[in-house]
Formats: C-alpha cells, structure tokens, sequence
C-alpha cells in the first residue's frame, strides 16, 4: 500500500545559486468508498488511517447511524487506488439504498436543482451538551497540536483534526492532505474507540466551511476550535446546532462566534454572555 508520504527531486534556487535538491511532499489517492458492492463515492486522501476513514465518512456523511452498522471491512489496494469495501447491517442497507434511490432522477429541470440545494444544507441536530473549556486550555491544546502533526512535521502539506478533553486534553489526532478528510478520519477513530464525542472540543488546522460544522454536528460534538476563520454559513450552521465555534485560535487569544457559554474562565464562570443578536460575536 502507498505510504503517506513520499521525498520528491527538485532544483532549489536561493540567493541567485542553482542546485539540486529534494523534499519530502504528502501522497494523495484515490479512496473508494464501496458499500455492499456499489461505489458510493471516491475521494481523493493520503493512504493512512483507512478503517478511520471508512467508518467516519459513513457516519458523517449519514450512510449509517453507528459505527457497529458497518458488519465488515475490508480494504483493498490496486494500481490506481484503494477500495474501502464495507458491508452493512441489513436495516442500514436498507437504509442507504433508499436514500441512493432518493438521489437518482430526471436531470434538466429547475425543481431538481432545488432539491440538490436543499439536500446540500440539510438541518442540523441541535446538540446540547454542558462541556465546557477555559481559554488557556483551548489555546494550549492548539499549541500542542502542532507538535502532534508528525507527517505535517516531514511534509509541511497535510491538515490535521484532533480531539481535546478538558481536563485530559487531546486524546486522538488524525491527518489528512484534505481538512474534511482529516475530521472524517478523527470521527471514525471517535466511534471505533468509544470516545465520548459530547464531553470535547475538535481541533482544526484550517479555516472552517459549513461542511465542517456539518460533521462535527452529525457527530454531536459540542465545540469547534480551528486556527483559521469561518465562513458566515458556518457561523449560522454552528448557531443552529448548538455548536461553540471558536476561530483564529492563536498563542494569545481566540474569537468565539456562537454559543460562547461552554468557554470558561478559572473561576468557572463564562468568559462571556451569550450574544442578543445572532450577528455578534465574543473576542476571547
């Protein structure tokens, strides 16, 4: 199987001098997900944490409902990629089939562009969950994140997403040359090793969509802290599900953006006050 990570030839020019080089550079294949026998889609990720990968893409992405609705996996290498071949417990089959079924149509017409609008911005579960983190131990275990990228450390190209329990802080990481893949990773390694995901905070190396917001709510994880902004949509995606988004994670503070209450000073006391309008947001 295709390591993650591979050294690359190159020619460096620094200070007007020319000489041959090298640089270890990230992998990247093809990963097909394939559920009882079909292909349900094929993503292009670095070839390492495979049964991670399979287990939370599928929850994620809301083909199954548990890790334990997956019967058996089996990962399977070729020339051009790499197959991920699941095979599902009776009633989540039944279950990705009719929602396959739900997707195929007529295509040329406006009301099918509507649905696939709508099917794009699903509604979100409303997660509640009393966990809370002070500052300092958000900022710290963004800090110590750093230190747990190994290949980012070698390749300097990878995403990372981890997992942070106040109080025992990160407990898993996960990497990925794709963010989305990086969370699908982390939320299979959730699931396969019974964390809790509604007592922590998910740590991103990268800016925050609403297809970020999406999965960390389709796994009820509470809090959000990642290194870059969000967009508006994942700002109000987060505020509708109940999720704590904070951002610009650096050495020497943070923004919160929605339900800034789970962030708690030493005096375990919210920093902040929720905010009246929806628009507003707390500095940290």
């Amino acid at each position: 199987m295709t390591q993650p990570i591979s050294k690359a030839p190159s020619v460096r020019f620094h200070g007007g001098e020319e000489r041959r080089s090298s640089r270890v550079v990230p992998e990247e294949t093809p990963v097909a997900f394939v559920y009882n026998g079909v292909t349900a889609a094929v993503m292009m990720a670095s070839p390492i944490d495979l049964e991670d990968f399979a287990i939370g893409f599928s929850l994620t992405e809301g083909h199954v409902e548990t890790a334990s609705d997956v019967t058996d996996l089996e990962i399977v290498p070729h020339e051009g990629g790499i197959e991920l071949r699941m095979w599902m417990a009776q009633q989540a089959g039944i279950r990705l089939a009719s929602r396959r079924r739900a997707l195929l149509g007529p295509t040329g017409c406006g009301l099918c562009g509507i649905e696939s609008i709508a099917a794009a911005l699903p509604d979100v579960v409303r997660i509640s969950s009393d966990v809370s983190v002070a500052p300092l131990e958000l900022v710290r275990a963004m800090s110590e994140l750093r230190d747990l990228q190994v290949l980012n450390a070698q390749a300097s190209a990878l995403h990372a997403a981890a997992f942070c329990m106040p109080g025992r802080g990160i407990v898993a990481v996960r990497e990925d040359v794709g963010r989305h893949n990086a969370l699908d990773k982390l939320a299979g390694a959730i699931a396969r090793y019974d964390i809790d995901p509604c007592n922590g905070v998910v740590l991103l190396t990268s800016r925050v969509s609403v297809e970020m917001v999406q999965k960390a709510a389709c796994c009820c994880i509470p809090v959000i802290a990642a290194v870059s902004a969000p967009t508006a949509l994942a700002i109000r995606t987060a505020d509708a599900a109940g999720i704590t988004l904070a951002a610009v994670v650096r050495h020497d503070g943070f923004e919160v953006f929605t339900h800034p209450r789970r962030i708690i000073d030493a005096r375990n006391k919210p920093t902040v006050s929720e905010p009246k309008d929806r628009d507003d947001h707390a500095a940290v």
